[in-house]
């Protein structure tokens, strides 16, 4: 991938804004486009590149958002063991009856089928599980890639402080398992970089022609990143019309006509959401809650280390805004502070779905990052020190990452040891315990028991009921409040709520003729109770498997599906 910027913040040349139709006066007549806000000149042609804008450190950055996911074999993920559970249905369904007798699955055309369509043609070649792994792992160096594009064509050049950005592509949604809206969002970056090269090439009909199919793509991958993109290119193109001398107003207007080759797919949501009750969209203006998701954007597992992570970037941008050689890009700036008013202005929840405000987080404090640049001519020891201490910070977060990461996948792969115990087909049901006190560390056993749906064509209680949202639906009745996710969590009595019952409660409820199977994750050694009529069949790491007197002697389980 090549980049290249020869202009100010957007200031694109007369063939630009063709597309509108609208006259430009010759350059010498704009003589504003070269004021103290325009982007740092390009590296003299031939002359020394420092060391981070060299191409093959480049590459080297991207590539380095490879490992935290090298070793698990299965990403730990907090949701996405539940999206496997539903890719293994998605595939699977028409030819086996174990999987016919708990679910349906029909596809339809939503803005949420990212990795749900790739896993179709990769899982033929791979296999479900390492399909899912190397989709994955591909999201945050892609999500690198798009920010490290942006940054060039916006400043010309590659500043150094463009490495406190490039840990944000770990941020709490993508460790949260929210994988169609985070391919979604790096599918965004990489079309915002193409968005800005085209128009800083003129050749805005062509731009014009790709971003109708483009916004489709981003639509069906995830409506957010279909919406970011459009909240990026629209504010980019109004600055860029701003600094030709045009009105704030009349500058909107213009971005708004350049933007609407992508107001396609607003179609298909109406279609998609027509029928959806507005209860699902609630918990509008939630201040402590988006203070928390400000704190909690790099969330993982160790508390204290993950807030300096957020601290360090903040600083960062304070030290930009305080230092006389420093300053912040037309462009990103206006770009960093939409998404951030479209932050403050999304409730919780949006049609159902959970966290939809915390999902943009990392991504506004990352698009003002790649904002910094130097004002006039860069200071190469500052220069020089920021981008050591950025590559440090870097560096540092997918240790940190590789680390938390590993030491979930070691966690899971030895309570996932109990899956040689179950049958092909069981009704399981399984409760994974909540401790209180360790509620920042992200609880990534949550879904752990779809795995029993993915190597074991089994019932689990775990799959998310959402009006419009999913294209999976349990038909297994019989399991009562045990059918769907919140159902597996619990949590001691003391921090129980209605999402995650007591315990004791929990296990009392678990209706025996429903199910064969149940199977504690993280419980305390001891219950206060045990499901009535089952009896206790195999132990291990965290894991407890109970299954009916008439099932204690459990036949061989089937050869594990991958």
């Amino acid at each position: 991938m090549r980049f290249g910027f020869d202009c100010s913040d957007g200031a694109i040349d007369d063939r630009a804004f063709a597309f509108a139709g609208t006259p430009q006066p010759p350059m010498s007549d704009r003589p504003h486009l070269l004021a103290s806000g325009a982007a740092a000149a390009p590296a003299p042609k031939g002359g020394p590149r420092p060391w981070w804008e060299t191409r093959p450190f480049v590459a080297a950055m991207i590539l380095l958002a490879f490992v935290p996911l090298l070793y698990p074999p299965v990403p730990p993920l907090v949701d996405l063991l539940g999206h496997m559970a539903r890719y293994r249905v998605e595939l699977d369904l028409a030819t086996s009856p174990d999987l016919q007798r708990y679910y349906s699955f029909e596809w339809q055309l939503i803005g949420n089928l990212g990795v749900d369509l790739l896993v179709v043609p990769l899982s033929k070649i791979f296999g479900l599980e390492l399909a899912v792994k190397l989709i994955v792992m591909t999201i945050p160096p892609l999500t690198v890639a798009g920010f490290l594009w942006v940054a060039r064509e916006v400043h010309n050049r590659l500043p150094p402080t463009v490495l406190f950005a490039l840990p944000f592509a770990f941020g709490h949604p993508f460790l949260f398992g929210f994988v169609n809206y985070s391919l979604a969002m790096a599918l965004a970056f990489l079309g915002f970089g193409l968005w800005l090269r085209l128009g800083r090439l003129g050749k805005t009909g062509l731009r014009a022609i790709l971003f109708v199919p483009i916004s489709f793509l981003l639509f069906i991958t995830h409506t957010f990143g279909w919406g970011t993109l459009g909240l990026l290119a629209f504010s980019a193109e109004a600055v860029r019309q701003h600094d030709r001398g045009i009105g704030w107003w009349r500058s909107a207007i213009r971005a708004a006509l350049h933007a609407s080759v992508m107001i396609g797919p607003l179609l298909l949501m109406l279609l998609w959401r027509s029928g959806v009750s507005s209860e699902m969209t609630r918990d509008f203006f939630n201040v402590p809650a988006k203070l928390l998701w400000l704190v909690m954007a790099l969330r993982d597992r160790w508390q204290l280390l993950d807030m300096i992570s957020v601290a360090i970037p903040l600083t960062m941008l304070v030290f930009a805004w305080r230092r006389p050689e420093l300053t912040l890009s037309r462009n990103l700036a206006f770009s960093a502070l939409m998404l951030f008013a479209f932050f403050l202005i999304l409730p919780r929840i949006v049609f159902g779905s959970a966290y939809a405000d915390m999902r943009l987080v990392p991504f506004v404090i990352a698009t003002a990052l790649l904002g910094i640049r130097f004002k006039d001519a860069t200071d190469p020891r500052l220069a020089r020190n920021l981008a050591l201490i950025g590559l440090a910070f870097y560096g540092g977060r997918i240790a940190v990452n590789s680390a938390s990461l590993a030491i979930a996948a070691n966690n899971q792969s030895a309570r996932l040891a109990v899956l040689d115990h179950v049958p092909r087909g069981a009704r399981l049901v399984h409760l994974v315990s909540e401790d209180c006190a360790t509620l920042w560390a992200l609880a990534r056993n949550t879904h752990l028991g779809a795995m029993a749906t993915v190597r074991r064509h089994a019932f689990s209680n775990d799959q998310w009921e959402i009006e419009g949202a999913n294209l999976l639906s349990v038909r297994y009745a019989a399991a009562g409040r045990f059918r769907a996710d919140p159902s597996q969590i619990v949590r001691p009595a003391a921090c129980a709520n209605r999402d995650a019952r007591p315990v004791e409660k929990a296990l009392a409820e678990i209706p025996a003729d429903a199910f064969d199977y149940v199977w504690t994750i993280d419980l305390p050694p001891q219950p206060a109770g045990v499901p009535v009529g089952f009896v206790p069949i195999w132990r291990g790491p965290g894991s407890l498997l109970y299954a009916k007197r008439d099932f204690a002697k459990s036949p061989p389980a089937a050869k594990e599906e991958q």
